[in-house]
């Protein structure tokens, strides 16, 4: 077994392998580029070497400096995770070359799955069945066109060395094939610098499975049963699951079967998997076989009981495989959801910015969380924006699909947009709950899935506010020295009953919610309403909180002016209104004004130097789904703007300076 490897790559999957390898026993060197240098992977591992700029051309991909990386640190082996370079024939090879071991299957395995049109012919050859369709090397536009005429519509064009849902269209008559042509073939060349395609028949409601396969140097060969991973948005895996629902045993040995060959055909060696469509009549067809481990590879450590970071590595030490076919058993059913830094109502466009709060539910033996972020870290527009990866398990579906509903209302996520709670709508919507899945799942379900915006319940207001006075009193306590009534923040009065206002909105909704002190606790006012309020604060915003007969657990966590109220699987950014701030003259004050929230710059709207009257819009920042406008805070200038339309900003990063006029 090795004593020291080098893992070449980043996030979650540089952090799952340095676990294994931890347990193992074996040192671990870290790469990372100018923008990881505080990432988790690197505090985790044993060394790490820096090697080049944020953008993964100049760093993750730089071949060379990967290696004298290893070189200089004494590495034996390099694990390439999945993504970047671990798919990359050329630098499996320069490990080779340089007397590293490349954890991963041999060059010509790579470069023969590498095209999926050379793959499908391989597959022919092998006897794995092939979705009919036009696999060749004729790329001439009207030929394809007759071979869509004779496959019969729809068709689907796929770029042959695509990937991730590039290059790749449906068309649903002739009259559309030309333009969906062109179209595919740019977006080819642009992705992969390759536009050859090939035409294939369009299943309708297709099912994605693929079948985990492993092999060692010996000419053993298993497969580690299936994954349904149908569940997709623009052909990118959102939840995935083993086993696959409905599967039955005769149908698993078959797809095992054609896995194994396919691995068999191409002289494989480690982990690798193998992916099909199929239809809803249990017919299946090859798609391609990804060379490396998969993200979703933890359902399947889940009902398997096994690691396969460890399999990689041994295998890749020349050890034989550690089970038979025989051997290997299915343990229950779990469902991985990938969160991720991006907001679904925005057409799920990646969002950036520092993970302000970050609290994921408990990791227990029926529910695992693979990261490479804490509470702190920055989510980067240069990588892949995934937060973690949720992994739960139990004996049956129905109760791995309660575990999943139940982690989901648990995460708790601040500083950027995320996909929780659309996640959590997905994993309850008819649909997957009965298992009826195929890859048009989340188009099919567009009304449950993306429902018109609710306004903010009651419930959320009362507890932004009693969160608000549990912090002033807690605060209170802990600053008091001596026990003096003058200090304390308890509403007691001479005369009558303590009260006031606390002033929060939501986009153009505000409330002013009426605070009188009680014994015991509050009298919260909101409109008409009127409920007694006490409660206590718990870590990471916790709040267990009694609203007049109703006792519930939930959590307001403070960023910026944002009070965001989590409750019941939901969130809500409530922004909390000064209103003790008079705006007299005693209180009136330049110097820097600073970003109330982490957000994104939309507009700069005053000219430096110029004279502006207090409340004057100064600046526009987005966050959150929302936009907050910087006001004057007096009458004065901008002497200077401190950033720029377009950039990311932190909470209580200077903004303007500002100068109030005499």
């Amino acid at each position: 077994m090795f004593t020291k490897i080098l893992i070449a790559n980043r996030g979650e999957i540089a952090c799952r392998v340095i676990k294994t390898a931890r347990r193992l026993g074996i040192a671990t060197v870290a790469v990372y580029s100018e923008a990881d240098v505080n990432a988790r992977h690197v505090r985790l591992a044993d060394e790490a070497v820096l090697i080049g700029g944020a953008e993964a051309r100049d760093s993750y991909l730089k071949t060379e400096r990967i290696l004298k990386a290893a070189r200089e640190t004494g590495a034996q082996a390099i694990h390439p995770g999945y993504g970047f370079l671990s798919e990359n024939a050329d630098f499996a090879e320069a490990c080779l070359q340089a007397g590293l071991v490349f954890i991963g299957p041999p060059t010509s395995a790579i470069r023969a799955m590498g095209s999926k049109s050379a793959a499908k012919s391989l597959m022919e050859k092998a006897g794995v069945p092939l979705t009919p369709g036009y696999h060749g090397d004729q790329q001439d536009a009207d030929f394809l066109a007759a071979q869509a005429e004779r496959i019969g519509y729809p068709v689907l064009i796929k770029a042959a060395a695509g990937g991730g849902g590039k290059g790749m269209r449906r068309v649903d008559q002739p009259q559309d094939f030309a333009a969906s042509l062109t179209s595919c073939k740019r977006e080819a060349i642009n992705a992969f610098g390759d536009d050859h395609v090939l035409v294939e028949k369009y299943v309708l409601k297709p099912r994605h499975i693929e079948i985990q396969v492993f092999a060692d140097s010996a000419g053993n060969y298993v497969y580690l049963f299936e994954r349904d991973c149908s569940v997709q948005r623009r052909h990118q895996k959102v939840l995935e699951e083993a086993p696959a629902p409905g599967m039955t045993p005769e149908r698993r040995a078959a797809m095992g079967k054609a896995a194994v060959d396919a691995a068999k055909a191409v002289g494989y060696v480690g982990a690798g998997t193998v992916e099909f469509i199929a239809n809803q009549d249990g017919s299946f067809y090859f798609m391609e076989m990804n060379t490396r481990l998969q993200v979703e590879h933890p359902v399947t450590e889940m009902i398997t009981g096994l690691d396969l970071v460890e399999w990689q590595l041994r295998v890749a030490a020349g050890e034989p495989l550690p089970l038979t076919q025989e051997q290997l058993t299915i343990q229950g059913h779990a469902i991985e959801a990938r969160i991720y830094a991006e907001d679904p109502e925005k057409g799920f466009l990646p969002s950036t910015g520092r993970l302000v709060h970050l609290a994921p539910p408990a990791d227990s033996d029926h529910v695992r969380i693979d990261t490479g972020v804490e509470q702190g870290d920055e989510i980067t527009p240069f990588y892949d924006p995934m937060i973690a990866k949720l992994i739960v398990w139990d004996h049956s579906r129905e109760q791995a699909l309660a575990r999943l509903r139940k982690a989901l209302t648990q995460y708790r996520i601040v500083g950027v947009a995320n996909n929780t709670e659309f996640l959590a709508r997905l994993v309850t919507c008819p649909s997957f709950a009965n298992a009826d899945l195929d890859t048009g799942l989340i188009e099919r379900e567009q009304g449950a899935l993306f429902p018109v915006a609710a306004p903010v319940p009651e419930t959320a207001w009362y507890l932004a506010a009693l969160a608000e006075l549990l912090h002033e009193s807690d605060t209170a306590r802990q600053e008091t020295t001596q026990a003096s009534p003058w200090q304390m923040l308890d509403g007691w009065r001479l005369n009558g009953q303590s009260q006031r206002i606390i002033s929060l909105h939501h986009s153009e909704d505000r409330h002013d919610i009426g605070v009188t002190s009680v014994a015991g606790g509050w009298n919260l006012s909101l409109g008409e309403s009127l409920v007694f309020a006490r409660g206590t604060l718990g870590a990471n915003g916790q709040i267990h909180a009694q609203l007049g007969e109703r006792r519930l657990h939930a959590a307001v966590v403070t960023a910026g002016e944002r009070r965001h109220v989590f409750l019941e699987g939901r969130a809500w950014p409530l922004a909390r209104v000064d209103n003790l701030h008079t705006g007299g003259e005693g209180e009136e004050a330049g110097g820097g004004l600073r970003a109330p929230m982490p957000g994104k710059i939309v507009a700069l709207l005053a000219q430096s130097g110029t004279l502006l009257e207090k409340g004057a819009p100064l600046l526009v920042m987005e966050a959150m789904k929302m936009e907050h406008t910087i006001h004057a805070p007096a009458r004065g200038t901008v002497k200077a703007f401190r950033c720029a339309v377009g950039e990311q900003v932190t909470d209580g990063v200077e903004l303007v300076e500002y100068e109030v006029a005499p």
